[in-house]
C-alpha cells in the first residue's frame, strides 16, 4: 500500500537532518519500516542558517535515489525543500529556486518561526497564491503563538492554506499540550495530512504509521485513509478539499 511523506530530512550534510549518507540510508530503512513508500526530501531552506537552492537539492535527490536503488532499499524520493516564510522568499519565487511538492508547482510546504507567526503572513501568502501557489503550513500545533491563540490557523485556511500535522506530535512525543492541539485540528477538519518531519534526532523519528492507526481508532479508518489520499494528492498536484469547522470555544462559567 502506498504511503507517502512529504515532509522529512534524510538528505546528508545539507540541514540538520543527516550528517552523512550511512545516516541517510538508516534513515531510510526506518521509513520503509515504519510503512513509508515514496517521500519528498525536504530540506530548510530561507530559515536564516540554511539556504538550500533548488539545483543542489534536486542533485543530492538524484544521486540518494541512486543509492538507494543500489542498496535495494524499496523508498521513491523526490526533491522538495521545508520553505521558511522570508521576505527574501518572493525573489527565490522569481529566481526559480523553490522546490515544490508536485511536479505543477502547486504546494509548496511553508514554515513559520517556531516561536511566532510574523505579522506580514497574511500579506505573504496572499502573493504566494496569486502565483497559483497552495500554501501547506507544517507543524503548526508545534508553533507557541498557534498554541495560545489557535484560531490563527483557521485565518490561514480561510486564506486558503492546507495543514500538515507531524505524524509524532499526534502520539504524544512532543507532550501532551501538543498532543491535544493536534486532536483538536483534526477534530475539526484542518488538518490535510501528516507527516514524519523525521530527523537523525531524539524525538525525531518515524512515528507515521502509528499516527495512522491512533488516527483510525479515535476517527475512523476512513479519516485515516484520507489523510493518505491526500498525502498522496499533493503530490501527484490534484485538489485537496478542507471540511473543516472553527475550533469549539470553551465553555465560561460564571459566578454568581
Amino acid at each position: 500500500m502506498t504511503l507517502v511523506d512529504i515532509h522529512c530530512h534524510i538528505l546528508p550534510g545539507i540541514d540538520d537532518g543527516s550528517k552523512d549518507w550511512q545516516t541517510s540510508i538508516k534513515l531510510a530503512r526506518e521509513a520503509v519500516a515504519d510503512g513509508v513508500t515514496h517521500a519528498v526530501v525536504t530540506p530548510h531552506t530561507l530559515n536564516g542558517r540554511y539556504l538550500n537552492h533548488k539545483k543542489d537539492v534536486i542533485r543530492l535527490t538524484e544521486n540518494f535515489q541512486d543509492m538507494l536503488d543500489d542498496v535495494k532499499i524499496p523508498l521513491t524520493v523526490f526533491p522538495g525543500q521545508e520553505v521558511r516564510i522570508s521576505g527574501d522568499l518572493p525573489q527565490a519565487l522569481d529566481d526559480d529556486d523553490i522546490l515544490f511538492l508536485d511536479e505543477d508547482g502547486q504546494y509548496m510546504l511553508l514554515e513559520f518561526p517556531s516561536e511566532d507567526v510574523p505579522a506580514y503572513a497574511k500579506d505573504m501568502i496572499f502573493d504566494i497564491m496569486q502565483r497559483g501557489i497552495t500554501p501547506i503550513v507544517v507543524h503548526p500545533e508545534r508553533n507557541s503563538r498557534i498554541l495560545k491563540e489557535p484560531t490563527i490557523l483557521q485565518d490561514l485556511i480561510e486564506q486558503g492554506c492546507l495543514v500538515q500535522i507531524t505524524a509524532s506530535s499526534y502520539v504524544g512525543t512532543f507532550g501532551k499540550d501538543i498532543e491535544e492541539m493536534s486532536r483538536k485540528f483534526i477534530e475539526a477538519g484542518q488538518c490535510a495530512c501528516f507527516a514524519s518531519d523525521a530527523h537523525d534526532l531524539p524525538k525525531r523519528q518515524y512515528e507515521y504509521s502509528e499516527a495512522l492507526q491512533k488516527l483510525s481508532n479515535e476517527f475512523g479508518s476512513e479519516k485515516a485513509q484520507e489523510f493518505r489520499d491526500n498525502a498522496q494528492a499533493i503530490v501527484n498536484g490534484d485538489n485537496v478539499q478542507l471540511n473543516w469547522r472553527p475550533l469549539k470555544k470553551k465553555k465560561k462559567f460564571w459566578l454568581f
